[in-house]
C-alpha cells in the first residue's frame, strides 16, 4: 500500500482584546492603525475588511451560530495572521525563498484534492482556520512559504527540533524588523511569534496520510 506522509504548517488564530490607539516605537501616535510591522502600517480598516469577509462567509454556513461563537475574538486572530504574514515574507526574502504562481496553483490543487473538492476546501478553511473563500490563496501561500523556508534552513518540520528552528528564525526576524501593536488588540511577543493572550500556539503541525484505495 502506498502512503504519502504530508506535514503542513498553518498560521493559527491568536486571541485577545481591549483599549485603543497605537504608539509606534518612535513615540508617534498612529490613529487608525492596528499594527506597524517593519515600518509598514496595517490599517484598522484592512483588518476590519478581513474580519467582515469571514463573518459574511460564516453567516452563510449552516453552522453559522457555532462558527461565530467559536471565533469571538476574530479581530485578534486575523491581526495575528496579518502580522505573521509580513514576518514570514521578510524571513523568506532574507533566505532567498519565494513562491511562484505555479507553486500556489499546485498548493491549491493539492489542498482541494485532500479536502475532497473545492467547495469542501472552502468549508474546511472556514471551520478550521477562520479563512474566508477569498483568503484561501493567501493562507496557502503562507503554508508554502513556511515549507520552503524550512527547506532552506535545513529544518525537518516533522520533528520538534525542526519546528523550533523555524520558530527561532521567525522570532529573529520579528525582533529585527520590529512589531508594534495597537494595545486594543494586545501586545506582540517576539519569542512566541504571536499576540499575547493567545490560547493556542501560532504553529500547528498537521500530519496527514494519503492512502491509495485498498488493493492498490
Amino acid at each position: 500500500m502506498h502512503r504519502r506522509r504530508r506535514t503542513a504548517l498553518t498560521v493559527s488564530a491568536a486571541l485577545l482584546g481591549a483599549v485603543p490607539l497605537l504608539t509606534a516605537c518612535g513615540g508617534e501616535a498612529h490613529p487608525g492603525t492596528a499594527a506597524v510591522v517593519g515600518g509598514e502600517r496595517i490599517a484598522v480598516s484592512s483588518l476590519q475588511a478581513q474580519v467582515k469577509d469571514v463573518r459574511e462567509a460564516q453567516n452563510g454556513s449552516p453552522q453559522a451560530e457555532q462558527l461565530i461563537q467559536n471565533t469571538g475574538r476574530l479581530p485578534q486572530a486575523k491581526l495575528n495572521s496579518m502580522i505573521l504574514d509580513r514576518i514570514l515574507e521578510r524571513a523568506a526574502e532574507d533566505a532567498g525563498v519565494e513562491v511562484s504562481p505555479k507553486d500556489l496553483q499546485t498548493a491549491r490543487k493539492d489542498a482541494e484534492k485532500q479536502a475532497g473538492g473545492a467547495e469542501l476546501l472552502k468549508q474546511l478553511m472556514l471551520q478550521q482556520r477562520g479563512v474566508a473563500p477569498g483568503q484561501i490563496n493567501q493562507a496557502l501561500r503562507e503554508d508554502v512559504l513556511v515549507t520552503k523556508l524550512a527547506a532552506a534552513l535545513g529544518a525537518d518540520l516533522g520533528t520538534p527540533e525542526g519546528q523550533a528552528k523555524i520558530v527561532d528564525s521567525l522570532a529573529g526576524t520579528s525582533k529585527a524588523i520590529g512589531v508594534d501593536v495597537n494595545p486594543r488588540y494586545g501586545a506582540w511577543d517576539d519569542r512566541k511569534i504571536q499576540l499575547t493572550g493567545s490560547k493556542t500556539p501560532w504553529i500547528t503541525q498537521v500530519t496527514e496520510q494519503d492512502q491509495a484505495p485498498a488493493g492498490a
